[in-house]
């Protein structure tokens, strides 16, 4: 266990260095899914060392035993040729190796439950590993979306706090307002000034026509009064 535990550690230690330097969340869950998968590695080989050395205390162990089967095979065989004091050599000899395998079998069963937490606890990182990697386009979505909400409050802040612009953009609106309404007034005036030209022009007619018409009556009259001739 105390391999997973510096793993933690170490992954620990190198997340939060991560996030402090952290600029894009996309890179640094990027560069993070990296560090787990090499810490993973890291660990495999660990537990595959574990794993060699179960193995080995087994076959240290098998091998006990089977010394230990050979010399009591011998001590038969002397007792069957009436070899007593050789049979009783072999025993000891069997006897030693009974207590080597005894010791091996301890040493194997540990270490075969050490394994067993290992890899289990091996499974466990791999699996945060393969959850951390199905969550990463996610926590990059929300990331890049914070990140535009961000920019886009910033923008209306620097609008809002900009008074300067907002007083020109009203001065220029009025600026305009103003243009129109010389416009209008300009039409206006010349729409007047035509109507009036055109009402002394008819006036003038009307004028001309009472004034000839008067000069021939009058002509009329004094041709009237003249003598024939």
């Amino acid at each position: 266990m105390g391999i997973f535990s510096r793993l933690r550690t170490l992954i620990a230690s190198n997340v939060n260095d991560l996030i402090g330097k952290a600029e894009k969340p996309e890179k640094m869950l990027n560069q993070l899914i990296i560090e787990m998968n090499e810490q993973l590695i890291e660990s495999k080989k660990a537990v595959a060392m574990a794993i060699a050395d179960e193995k080995k205390l087994e076959r240290e162990k098998d091998s006990q035993y089977a010394q230990s089967k050979e010399w009591e095979r011998k001590a038969m065989l002397a007792v069957n040729n009436g070899k007593d004091d050789l049979a009783k050599e072999a025993l000891l000899r069997k006897q030693e190796y009974d207590n080597a395998a005894a010791e091996y079998q301890k040493q194997w069963e540990a270490q075969k439950t050490s394994v067993e937490s290992l890899k289990e606890s091996l499974r466990e990182l791999q699996n945060k590993i393969e959850e951390a990697q199905r969550k990463k386009n996610l926590l990059v979505a929300r990331a890049k979306r914070a990140e535009a909400q961000q920019k886009i409050q910033n923008t209306i802040s620097t609008v809002s706090g900009n008074k300067s612009a907002f007083e020109a953009f009203d001065r220029m609106a009025a600026k305009v307002d103003q243009m129109e309404a010389m416009a209008d007034a300009s039409k206006e005036l010349e729409d007047f000034t035509n109507n009036n030209d055109l009402e002394r022009q008819f006036k003038a007619l009307e004028k001309s026509d009472v004034t000839a018409d008067a000069m021939l009556l009058e002509l009329k009259e004094k041709m009237k009064a003249l003598p024939e001739k």
